[in-house]
């Protein structure tokens, strides 16, 4: 096997991996949102594809872990200051995220609307993306953060306007934030297929 160095560093196919490890883990939480809002109905059955999804992230992210150490482990300084740069700023939003669903919860819930916790978590998650997409340079982090913080605004609506019961939000937001994560972790996938071929393992 030709162990020659490419162009991409390892840093950035274990980066691929771990996205993918990420997206697995937070498509099966919005499913599982999903499922308590439609435990009761026989459309629960359609959520099976969430968890199907989740399993192929996982296999491909591990897979994009073991074929890393055929990746050149040196980076130029220029990408190591840009990597530091934007660990920096994913640490930053990351951590920014946090704080505003804390705030976010508190004060749904100091105004006696608690039933709009999960909404409210799916706008912040939703607006968090649009800094992503700054820092990562990455165009899908626009488009799934508008997409992501319409349906947390559209849950918010049905459910103070009451148009939807309460599990039938949770399973609105549920299935439309899955979606967004599951897009994400694809687009990942799609990355990861685009790596140079190294041949047999």
């Amino acid at each position: 096997m030709d162990n020659q160095p490419h162009l991409i560093p390892a840093a950035a196919v274990k980066g691929i991996a771990s996205g993918l490890l990420m997206m697995a883990f937070f498509t099966l939480i919005w499913a599982g949102i999903a499922y308590g809002g439609l435990y009761n109905s026989i459309l629960v059955w359609t959520l099976i594809v969430f968890p199907v999804l989740a399993i192929a992230f996982i296999v491909k992210g591990i897979s994009l872990f073991r074929i890393a150490k055929y990746f050149p482990k040196v980076e130029s300084e220029e990408d190591k200051t840009e990597g530091k740069k934007t660990g920096m700023w994913f640490g930053i939003i990351f951590g920014a995220e946090g704080l505003l669903i804390f705030i976010a919860i508190n004060i749904v819930t100091n105004i006696g609307h608690p039933e709009l916790t999960i909404p409210v978590i799916a706008l912040v998650v939703g607006l968090h993306f649009y800094p992503m997409a700054r820092v990562f340079k990455r165009t899908i982090d626009y488009y799934l953060a508008t997409w992501s913080t319409v349906i947390a605004i559209l849950g918010i609506t049905f459910s103070l306007n009451h148009t939807l019961s309460q599990p039938n939000v949770l399973a609105f937001i549920g299935i439309g934030l899955a979606v967004a994560t599951s897009c994400y972790g694809l687009y990942m996938m799609r990355r990861g297929k685009e790596l140079p071929r190294l041949g047999a393992a």
